[in-house]
């Protein structure tokens, strides 16, 4: 049965040269400097998190509580700045094996949280930085160089440098998940599309077309990466050579929709540094940019698929200001000729926007046969006996439950999907 969205509600949450220009550095468009700053503190917003009770108790109950220590003594033995890059590349890049690795069911299971948890990569990476962030070297370190520490910590742990694809015989597909968000909310949240990156790194699913194989990235929460480049500078290299990419998300609760169109706006929700931005998403060479980007995924064929417990539509909703207009309209069927974005379908928040990006990115490199877009997926929720943040356990039966069958889906949809591009 095929699913289409007719009035949905808006997501609140929810050439060498030519490579140069798309990855370099940017600057917020049509954004006070204020809105992406960071305060200078000792530790970042999100560090500070790590002291609660929850993120504790999934350190604990996962093992990953462990790994700070061992990297703090590893930096403390650092005599040099090359030695604390390898430190900080080493260690960033066994957490992401690590994490995949217990999500795939390889290595022991330590502690008695369930395999397929994204959250304790999350609060683990976090804990790496704060050690990073307070660490006091025997040598002479710059800020650029420790700023460069932080972004190789970033990128390592994240799987941005650990995508590698076998020969031509086999299809390629690069699929993106997010960190968790929403956290002062509810410390506990996890995020499906990061559990989904996790299962799905360097597996192999054999379709109608020939096998394929699943390589992963997880991006931060986080309005100033994205208009720093991280997107960019993740995927350039990647696009040329794949058959197939989604960027996936966490959106509508009870359902995955297939984002048809891409706004370049952004709405201003607060990011897990509780920083907001609002404009234009800032791009290089933003002359040349599109108000909308479209989706190349086969969304007929995905919302037609028996792929698991979930419906899955074809979302053409958009928020513009038409041509001529001043107010933003709420269009059921997609944009009008002329008109500028304020929502796409998967809203205004950064979900919509490494959809925006990344098919961007694919149309500026020269691809538009490439099949690409945007999925998300429902809402992971907690067990109904399990929903108040303050007195609620970290998991339980219907959280994992959950989690799993939407872990599944995506595979099974991502597996549709390459399987319709032959």
């Amino acid at each position: 049965m095929t699913h289409r969205l007719s009035a949905t509600p808006r997501l609140g949450l929810g050439g060498v040269a030519l490579l140069l220009v798309l990855t370099g550095p940017v600057l917020p468009a049509a954004a006070s400097p204020a809105d992406t700053a960071r305060t200078p503190t000792a530790t970042t917003v999100e560090e500070q998190r790590l002291d609660r009770a929850a993120p504790q108790e999934i350190l604990g109950r996962s093992g990953f509580d462990a790994l700070a220590p061992r990297f703090e003594r590893a930096l403390r033995g650092s005599d040099a700045y090359a030695q604390a890059e390898r430190t900080v590349t080493r260690h960033a890049s066994a957490l992401w094996r690590r994490a995949v690795d217990r999500a795939q069911g390889r290595g022991p299971a330590t502690g008695d949280l369930s395999r397929g948890d994204d959250r304790p990569l999350y609060w683990a990476r976090l804990a790496l930085s704060r050690e990073l962030r307070a660490w006091t070297p025997r040598f002479a370190l710059a800020d650029e160089q420790r700023q460069a520490l932080h972004t190789a910590l970033e990128t390592s742990s994240r799987g941005q440098d650990d995508i590698r694809f076998p020969g031509h015989r086999v299809k390629r597909v690069l699929v993106t998940g997010f960190d968790p968000f929403t956290l002062d909310r509810d410390t506990r949240i996890g995020n499906p599309s990061g559990a989904s990156a996790l299962a799905l790194d360097g597996t192999l699913v054999r379709t109608a077309e020939g096998p394929a194989r699943i390589e992963t990235v997880v991006f931060p929460v986080r309005w100033a990466d994205f208009a720093e480049g991280t997107v960019e500078r993740a995927l350039a290299r990647q696009l040329p050579h794949l058959d197939l990419f989604t960027t996936v998300s966490q959106g509508r609760q009870g359902r995955f929709d297939v984002e048809r169109t891409n706004g370049a706006w952004r709405g201003g929700f607060p990011d897990n540094e509780n920083a907001a931005s609002t404009g234009t998403v800032p791009v290089a060479d933003p002359g040349s940019q599109p108000q909308w980007t479209t989706t190349t995924l086969p969304y007929r064929q995905l919302t037609e698929a028996e792929t698991g417990r979930f419906p899955v539509y074809d979302n053409t909703e958009v928020t513009e200001i038409p041509a001529g207009g001043t107010q933003p309209v709420t269009r059921p069927d997609g944009p009008t000729p002329g008109s500028a974005s304020r929502a796409g379908g998967g809203g205004d928040y950064l979900s919509n926007e490494i959809a925006y990006r990344a098919t961007l990115l694919r149309d500026r490199l020269g691809l538009p046969k490439l099949p690409g877009g945007h999925l998300h997926t429902p809402v992971l929720q907690f067990g109904a006996e399990n929903t108040n943040p303050q007195t609620g356990t970290v998991t339980d039966p219907g959280f994992e439950r959950n989690r799993a069958d939407i872990v599944s889906q995506v595979r099974e949809l991502v597996k549709t999907a390459v399987g319709k591009t032959g």
